[in-house]
C-alpha cells in the first residue's frame, strides 16, 4: 500500500521535474523506475526514494541550455561513474563531517524550501523566481493574480489530508496521499477542472529510449565533466542528508558507500537510457514514511505500480490538479515544518547552533550551498578546536595508581620535581608546537628536573608533531631536565623509533606504558652525569 500510495505522488512529481528539466515526462518517469528498481538492491535505507529531484533537475537544465538534452544525458552518465568511483575509494566517510545538528537544519530548511515551491502550484501563478525568499515576495507581490479556485481546491485538498491523516487514517486502509490524489481526478473528471484555469498534470506520452551513448562533440563532453562534479555534490548532499535525517529518527544505521554505490549504478543506468538524474529525495522518503513504508521492498512495489499506472492509467493522471499534488506535498512534509528538532539541538548547546545556520542556507542560498555552507563552518570549528593548545596537568589520586586533571580534581597530589602533563586532542601539525610550548612553559615556571608527557589521546604522530617532539627533547636536556613519554601508543611509538628518538644517547626519550611507570621512574632519577641518559622502560 505504501508503493502505491508513493506511485500516485512520484508520477505527477516526475512530470514537473522533467518540465524544469525541459525534457518530455517519459524521461524522468523512466529514470524513477531505475531509480526504484535498483536502490533496495544496492542502498542501505528502509526509508529513501532514489528519482529525480527538483535541484538535479535544475542542473540538468543548465547543462541542456549548453548542449541541448544530449549532454544532459552525458552528465547524468558522467555523475554516475563518479559515483561509483567515490564508492571504489570509499569516499562515504566524507558523510561523517556532516554533523548532527547540521543535519536536523538541513531536513528542515529542506521541508520548508520544498513546501515554499509548492505555493505557485496553489495560487496558480507561474513564478520565475527559484530561492525561498524571492519566490514568496514574487507571490506576496502578485497576489491579485492568484487564481483563486486552484487556491480553494487546494487548500481544501490539505485539509481533507490533514483530517483524514490525523482522525480517519487508521480505520481507512488505503494511504492518505493516495486517497486524496485519486478524489481529486474524479472531482476533475467530473467537474472538468481544466476548463475552470485550474493547471492539471496533462497527457504523457510513451516512447521507446534506447541504451547508447549520447552524440556529442569533445567541447560538450568535456564541458559536461566539469559539471559533474557539482551535481554529484547536490545529489550526495541531498541524498545523505534525507538518508542520514530518517535514520537517525527511526534509529537506523545506514553505510554512506553503499549509497554512494546504490546512486552511481542508478545514475549510470539512466544516462544510458536517457533518464533525469535521480538522488534520495527528501520529499519522497517522507511520503514513503508517511506513507507506511518500512522496508526497501515499497520501492519495489512503487516501481509495479508506476509501470501499471503508466501501462494503463495515463488518461485519468492527465487530469489530476497540480494543486492537489501541491497539497499532497504539503500534507507529507507538514510534520516536519515545526523545527522541533532544531530548537531541541540549540538546548545541547556546544556546536547546535549549526543547526540554524544550516536552515538558514538552505533557505536563503539553495539546497547545496545551504548544505556546504554549514559543513564547511562545521570543518572550520572542529580544526579550529583541535589547533587549540590544551593541555592538563595531572597529579596523582590518592590510594590509587590513577592520575587524573588537577583542575577538575584538586585532592590528587603531585610528584616532587615533576611535572607530569597530557595533551587534551591528538597531536597534528596544527598545533603540537603551541602544546609542547605551554609544556615547557609550565616546566620553567615549577622548575621541574623532570616532565612526564602522556600521549594516551595521541593514535598517531605526522611528521610536524614528531619532529617537534624531538625539539622539546632537545630543549629541555639542554636546561638539564628529561623527558618522559607515557602511554605511547604502537603507531606513534614505531614513529618515535623510526626518527631514532627514543635511542640510548644524550637526548634519548624513555617511553613507558602507564603513566605511574614513568611517575615511578621519574621519582627514582637522579640528574644523570654528561652523557648518559635516563634509563628506559
Amino acid at each position: 500500500m505504501a508503493g502505491i500510495s508513493l506511485a500516485g505522488v512520484l508520477l505527477p512529481e516526475s512530470v514537473a521535474y522533467a518540465a524544469i528539466a525541459g525534457v518530455e515526462p517519459m524521461h524522468a518517469l523512466l529514470a524513477a523506475l531505475i531509480g526504484l528498481c535498483i536502490y533496495p538492491f544496492l542502498g542501505t535505507s528502509r526509508f529513501a526514494v532514489v528519482a529525480p529531484t527538483s535541484s538535479a533537475a535544475a542542473v540538468f537544465a543548465s547543462a541542456a541550455a549548453i548542449g541541448g538534452p544530449p549532454m544532459g544525458y552525458a552528465l547524468v552518465g558522467l555523475t554516475g561513474v563518479l559515483f561509483l568511483l567515490a564508492a571504489g575509494l570509499k569516499a562515504g566517510f566524507l558523510g561523517a563531517f556532516i554533523s548532527r545538528p547540521v543535519l536536523r537544519g538541513f531536513a528542515w530548511g529542506l521541508a520548508l524550501t520544498i513546501v515554499l515551491k509548492q505555493l505557485p502550484h496553489l495560487t496558480g501563478l507561474a513564478v520565475q523566481a527559484s530561492k525561498a525568499g524571492p519566490l514568496v515576495w514574487e507571490l506576496l507581490s502578485r497576489a491579485t493574480q492568484w487564481h483563486w479556485p486552484s487556491l480553494g481546491l487546494g487548500v481544501a485538498a490539505l485539509g481533507l489530508w490533514l483530517a483524514l491523516h490525523h482522525q480517519v487514517q487508521r480505520w481507512v486502509l488505503l494511504p492518505t496521499s493516495l486517497l486524496v490524489l485519486c478524489l481529486g481526478v474524479g472531482l476533475s473528471a467530473v467537474f472538468d477542472f481544466g476548463a475552470r484555469g485550474v493547471a492539471l498534470v496533462g497527457g504523457i506520452s510513451w516512447q521507446p529510449l534506447a541504451w547508447n551513448l549520447p552524440a556529442l562533440g569533445s567541447a560538450h563532453w568535456l564541458q559536461a565533466v566539469q559539471m559533474a562534479p557539482a551535481l554529484l555534490l547536490i545529489l550526495f548532499a541531498e541524498s545523505w542528508g534525507s538518508v542520514r535525517s530518517l535514520a537517525l529518527q527511526s534509529g537506523d544505521r545506514v553505510d554512506a558507500n553503499r549509497e554512494l554505490l546504490a546512486l552511481g549504478a542508478a545514475n549510470l543506468a539512466c544516462g544510458l537510457v536517457q533518464g533525469l538524474p535521480v538522488g534520495a529525495g527528501f520529499s519522497a522518503a517522507s511520503a514513503n514514511h508517511a506513507a507506511g513504508g518500512r522496508s526497501k521492498w515499497a520501492g519495489v512495489a512503487a516501481a509495479l505500480a508506476l509501470g501499471l499506472l503508466l501501462w494503463q492509467a495515463r488518461p485519468w493522471l492527465a487530469l489530476l490538479p497540480l494543486p492537489v499534488l501541491a497539497a499532497v506535498v504539503v500534507g507529507i512534509l507538514s510534520h516536519n515544518l515545526w523545527p522541533r528538532a532544531v530548537l531541541t539541538s540549540l538546548n545541547l548547546g556546544g556546536d547546535a547552533w549549526l543547526a540554524l545556520v544550516a536552515a538558514g542556507g538552505v533557505l536563503v542560498f539553495g539546497v547545496l550551498p545551504g548544505m556546504l555552507l554549514a559543513v564547511a563552518l562545521s570543518l572550520l570549528l572542529a580544526l579550529r578546536r583541535f589547533a587549540q593548545p590544551l593541555v592538563a596537568e595531572l597529579g596523582l589520586l590518592p590510594g590509587t595508581r590513577d592520575y587524573l586533571d588537577r583542575q577538575y580534581h584538586p585532592q590528587t597530589t603531585t610528584v616532587p620535581g615533576t611535572l607530569i602533563m597530557r595533551p587534551e586532542e591528538p597531536l597534528f601539525f596544527a598545533n603540537a608546537e603551541q602544546v609542547f610550548h605551554v609544556v615547557r612553559q609550565h616546566a620553567e615556571a615549577m622548575q621541574a628536573r623532570v616532565v612526564v608527557l602522556s600521549l594516551e589521546v595521541c593514535d598517531d604522530l605526522d611528521s610536524t608533531a614528531v619532529e617537534a617532539l624531538a625539539e622539546l627533547a632537545a630543549s629541555l636536556e639542554r636546561q638539564g631536565r628529561h623527558l618522559l613519554l607515557a602511554r605511547v601508543k604502537d603507531r606513534p611509538r614505531q614513529a618515535l623509533i623510526r626518527i631514532g628518538l627514543t635511542h640510548a644517547v644524550v637526548g634519548g626519550v624513555a617511553l613507558f606504558w602507564s603513566v605511574d611507570d614513568a611517575a615511578r621512574a621519574a621519582a627514582s632519577l637522579k640528574t644523570p652525569a654528561a652523557g648518559s641518559s635516563p634509563a628506559r622502560h
